[in-house]
């Protein structure tokens, strides 16, 4: 149940897709139907009546606000979030900030110093944590913190890089907070006239078909998209659902041809 009006953001964003083929396997084996619901930021107390009374089974949340989440949990018990959360709603959590920190220290180990990011949304609770994972690396390796939005999407992400590019043309590495925006990423660097990832290697974040579908592939801290709605959709279906509640998901570096390994 992801925020923004109408039907069109499930074919924009490979994510939405992943928590659907997560959730399909573990919901075929009971008789449930499922709705999908599009929620804006400023969703009604009407809306969240509705969805509330509704939810016979419970209800999964793909990207919503903590503030949101935490309407729609007063009104019903049965909600698990599949992003970070407020903190009596139950949830999925991956590591978004140490996969961030993961990703500075391997362009640092490949010898890049100028180490910028691309971040999401300032309200997306992943992106939040994305942000404060890099911010922490680049003070830990004693960098400075090159920093740009680019709104999950392909577009922003070209944007934000060309303008990077333009003002801080010493760049020699990015951080890119979703692959659909480190996609645009590797345009815009090939734009410049520099080259992937000889002048600036790249790792983007999700593991998304974006990522395999770069030109170069890209190198990415893959989320485990999949394994997290199948055990939200798990944990509806079995009811033992209690506030609060935590399961915590790894996040792991692959290593695709966005950055420069020696022997490649």
């Amino acid at each position: 149940m992801p925020s923004g009006a109408g039907i069109g953001w499930l074919g924009t964003h490979p994510y939405f897709s992943r928590v659907l083929a997560g959730m399909m396997p573990v919901l075929e084996s009971a008789d449930v139907q499922l709705r999908l619901h599009a929620m804006n930021r400023e969703a009604s107390v009407d809306t969240v009546e509705e969805i509330a009374a509704n939810a016979t089974l419970g209800v999964l949340l793909a990207d919503t606000t903590p503030e949101m989440a935490a309407r729609l949990y007063r009104r019903c018990r049965r909600v698990v979030s599949m992003v970070p959360t407020a903190a009596p709603v139950p949830g999925m959590e991956a590591d978004n900030a140490g996969g961030a920190y993961a990703a500075v220290k391997e362009l640092y180990g490949l010898g890049r110093r100028r180490i910028a990011a691309v971040h999401g949304p300032a309200d997306n609770p992943c992106a939040t944590s994305r942000r404060l994972g890099y911010r922490r690396a680049v003070a830990d390796l004693g960098l400075t913190a090159v920093e740009a939005d680019g709104a999950f999407s392909r577009e922003g992400g070209y944007a934000a890089v060309l303008r990077m590019l333009e003002s801080d043309p010493r760049t020699d590495a990015l951080f890119v907070a979703c692959d659909l925006m480190a996609a645009g990423a590797v345009q815009a660097v090939t734009a410049t006239g520099r080259s992937v990832p000889r002048d600036v290697s790249i790792i983007g974040f999700d593991d998304s078909i974006a990522a395999a579908c770069s030109n170069p592939p890209l190198t990415t801290m893959r989320l485990p998209v999949e394994e997290m709605a199948a055990a939200a959709a798990g944990l509806l279906l079995d009811g033992s659902l209690v506030p609060g509640h935590r399961q915590h998901f790894p996040v792991e570096l692959v290593i695709r041809q966005s950055t420069e390994h020696h022997g490649h």
